[in-house]
């Protein structure tokens, strides 16, 4: 049967944003107070030969599951909110304006509110999340099939069109910048160029489309996710272990574990997406099995309630992670831990009064966050 209108909110895809969430908040404390910080998740920021610290790079490398998993997730709960929405009786046109709006909110807080943080246009997760929920508003008219296959030659071969426009140390033009390559410039940063990111949204709405909204009797979500998951790492050992296409431009400088997980965020290589959206749909499947065998879902669980406030988490973590920086200096990796704890803690009763007054308010401003 279709998914039901009336049903509650799917735990696992909140317990998972939020596990992403506490991650996320754990590498931008890194970012302000750790002072043995690496970044070096691009050829553009990597200098060959370097050697990294295991307990550094671990806790750099944990992180990189945010991103794609918020692209995904999203995708996801578009094609899940979408069709509650048309049960509930709400014209198509008043959908696609609401995600439209809600695409342009989020991309713009990047493009205004960061970038004047920053002192120059600065571009992360939330244009690259923005931009892809307003194309998506098209994409999806497709229907699941194409979008998931179009989804597959963006992700597979990015690479090939991004080598023909792009070599590294090559000036990048701006509309290169915004879809295809990053750019650490003077004037303007790109950290999340929109195409390879809207891939990964476009999987999750296939996802949430096929296997959710309408569900196969004999291949239920959990079984899917698990299943291309580990073919998605199987592929990411035979891509790397090549060490040519896939790999875009970072290539193995070794056989230890460190040699072999350290991918190009920067832009996503195929190697990394396969990684991080094959950990992503692994937890995932077992988080709905999780879900599937508790039946008392605790509402205000911490993962649950960081996880069903995610932006607002995002613009008010960075607001504490500021406020906190007078009061400590740039230091150890286990005050950067205990510092991540104290951000969470301080989080947890205003993420969750800001929960309650945005379901006291579902038609405000507030539903845009």
């Amino acid at each position: 049967m279709p998914l039901d209108s009336t049903a509650p909110r799917i735990a696992a895809i909140d317990w998972l944003r939020g596990i992403v969430m506490i991650l996320m908040a754990l590498d931008h404390a890194s970012w302000f107070f750790n002072s043995q910080r690496i970044f070096a998740d691009s050829v553009l920021l990597f200098e060959p030969g370097t050697r990294f610290a295991a307990d550094q790079f671990f806790t750099r490398w944990i992180t990189h599951i945010c991103a794609p998993t918020f692209l995904f997730l999203a995708g996801t709960s578009i094609a899940i909110s979408n069709f509650q929405r048309q049960q509930q009786g709400m014209n198509d046109a008043i959908i696609d304006r609401e995600l439209l709006l809600r695409g342009a909110f989020i991309a713009l807080l990047d493009i205004v509110l960061f970038s004047l943080i920053g002192g120059k246009p600065v571009l992360q997760v939330l244009y690259a999340i923005g931009i892809s929920m307003m194309l998506m508003v098209y994409l999806q008219r497709l229907g699941a099939g194409t979008v998931f296959w179009l989804a597959v030659l963006i992700i597979a071969g990015g690479e090939f069109l991004l080598t023909l426009l792009w070599q590294p140390g090559d000036d990048v033009p701006l509309w290169l910048a915004l879809t295809f390559a990053p750019d650490f410039g003077a004037t303007y940063t790109v950290l999340y160029p929109a195409l390879p990111w809207l891939g990964m949204m476009m999987l999750g709405w296939a996802f949430g489309e096929r296997f959710i909204v309408h569900p196969s009797a004999s291949w239920q979500p959990q079984r899917v996710l698990m299943t291309a998951g580990w073919f998605a790492l199987t592929l990411f050992v035979i891509i790397r272990g090549h060490d040519g296409y896939g790999n875009l431009f970072m290539h193995l400088e070794g056989n230890t574990l460190i040699d072999w997980l350290h991918v190009s965020k920067y832009p996503p290589s195929l190697v990394y997406t396969l990684l991080e959206l094959g950990l992503m749909a692994i937890v995932l499947s077992l988080l709905m099995r999780l879900e599937s065998f508790n039946k008392t879902i605790h509402r205000n669980n911490p993962v649950l309630v960081f996880g069903q406030t995610a932006l607002f988490f995002y613009l008010a973590h960075f607001a504490i992670l500021t406020a906190l920086k007078p009061l400590f200096e740039r230091g150890s990796l286990e005050q950067t831990y205990a510092i991540t704890l104290l951000v969470l803690i301080i989080l947890y009763p205003i993420c969750r009064a800001y929960r309650t007054l945005k379901w006291q308010h579902p038609h405000s401003w507030l539903r845009f966050l």
